[in-house]
């Protein structure tokens, strides 16, 4: 921090802080900030010229205004800028609109090509630098005509290059909103912004097959990347042990696990959708199976459920990034089944209830009395 001062303007006080380039070792004029704040409150000036001498920024020329700013960079053709002598063009675009120009021809000593280039921000700093919302960096005055501008605009304007991760990324979304998913077999997404996805022949004979058995069983399907089609993997019997090991390792797929269990009451065959999404697996197809699960399951409610079974299609959706870990404990706590022991009644326990219902108040006193060993 080298000193400070206050300009007022009016009624408004201008905190003006000058500081020091931490590179460059380069400070503002005091008489800049005060030129720069008085600029800023008037529409005559287009551009303030500056330049580097004796370490300090200092002002060189003021330029008024005559048409538009576009139009009037045609003044910087005249002999305002040297061909191998470096400056900062300060040019004002609208009220507290700024435009920093930084002229560093190629012809220009190299000290003074660093000199320039390290000072740039110390300099927009000290003046404030919310008051300018674009930069040019021209190294030869044919950068700073109507045309050069209005090339820069369009190139501010322009879709900055993607990433490889964001191409994929455009390219689901693409997906998503463009492709049309038709035929009497299809199964089309009509709730969120699920992608809807075909169904196969296969993949529908075996959800439904599944949906009309009795046993334990498994259904893994998987999305063809080339038709957007949901294709079988396997269908198959299975134990709840086994689940886990029978689910590819390497890339996802979803899975309709029928499960008769006891651990609800009544006991009932559940069936659940996992949706198996290994973490090593590649992100385009993360996406895709990750867009196409809701709208997979919920087409797969109406084959499962039929009035003739005893099937409970659970609403929980289980979602896994290591398929072995799909164990009888494990789905239990994603679907939240209370397993905690039931007091086991003794026998004849319904009879002794039903006699207890009949006994009157006095009765049904001195009987609990007499177990608790309060009459022995």
């Amino acid at each position: 921090m080298i000193s400070a001062v206050t300009y007022v303007h009016g009624i408004i006080s201008y905190p003006l802080t000058l500081t020091m380039s931490a590179t460059s070792g380069i400070t503002v004029a005091p008489e800049l900030v005060i030129l720069f704040a008085n600029a800023n409150s008037t529409d005559d000036i287009r551009f303030l010229k500056l330049s580097i001498a004796h370490e300090t920024i200092v002002h060189d020329m003021t330029i008024p205004a005559n048409s538009s700013f576009e139009n009037d960079l045609i003044l910087l053709q005249n002999n305002i800028l040297q061909p191998n002598i470096p400056a900062y063009v300060l040019a004002k675009i609208a009220p507290s609109n700024w435009v920093e120009i930084c002229y560093v021809p190629d012809s220009s000593k190299v000290r003074d090509k660093m000199l320039y280039a390290s000072t740039r921000t110390s300099l927009l700093k000290t003046l404030g630098s919310t008051l300018f919302t674009d930069s040019i960096f021209a190294t030869s005055t044919v950068d700073l005509t109507p045309e050069a501008y209005a090339s820069h605009r369009r190139h501010l304007a322009a879709p900055k290059p993607l990433s490889l991760r964001e191409q994929e990324m455009a390219e689901i979304r693409a997906a998503e909103s463009g492709n049309a998913y038709g035929g009497s077999r299809a199964r089309v997404n009509h709730i969120g912004t699920g992608v809807g996805l075909v169904w196969s022949r296969e993949v529908e004979d075996a959800v439904r097959d599944l949906g009309a058995g009795s046993g334990c069983a498994v259904v893994v399907v998987k999305i063809d990347s080339n038709s957007e089609m949901l294709t079988l993997a396997f269908a198959s019997e299975i134990t709840i042990e086994s689940l886990g090991p029978s689910l590819p390792v390497s890339e996802p797929c979803y899975a309709f696990f029928a499960w008769p269990h006891t651990h609800t009451s009544p006991s009932r065959r559940e069936i659940i959708f996992i949706y198996s999404c290994p973490s090593n697996s590649p992100i385009k197809y993360r996406m895709v199976y990750s867009s196409g699960a809701t709208s997979t399951f919920t087409a797969a409610k109406s084959l499962l459920l039929s009035p003739s079974n005893n099937n409970h299609v659970s609403s929980r959706k289980i979602e896994t990034s290591d398929p072995i870990e799909l164990n009888e404990a494990y789905i239990l706590s994603e679907l939240e089944v209370n397993t905690a022991s039931k007091p086991v009644q003794p026998v004849g326990a319904d009879s002794r209830v039903n006699d207890e219902q009949k006994l009157d108040p006095e009765s049904w006193i001195l009987r609990n009395l007499e177990d608790l060993g309060f009459l022995h």
